[in-house]
């Protein structure tokens, strides 16, 4: 059954934050994850207001789980901290 990540995402400090771009994408490949939504238009209903959006689905839930884990998405991570506001939220699927 697959699983998502839902992230919610606001940078703060743009230079910063083309580390983590330049990372994450071999982390996200290496655990078979597809992106859903990323960025794009959207209407903040209730609660705190980010810039953007992002849905990616993987295989499953253990995947999801050790692709955030992994060397790969931590390093990428160290390069986002401090370069935005962020929220991620790993939810299993129907």
């Amino acid at each position: 059954m697959p699983a998502y990540w839902i992230a919610h995402v606001t940078v703060t400090d743009p230079e910063r934050y083309k580390g983590y771009q330049a990372l994450a994408p071999a982390a996200f490949a290496a655990h078979g994850a597809r992106f859903l939504a990323r960025g794009g238009a959207a209407d903040n209903l209730e609660g705190p207001a980010f810039d953007r959006h992002v849905v990616i689905e993987f295989p499953d839930l253990a995947a999801a789980r050790a692709c955030y884990a992994s060397d790969a998405y931590q390093a990428a991570k160290a390069q986002r901290d401090g370069a935005c506001q962020v929220m991620v939220t790993i939810v299993e699927g129907l």
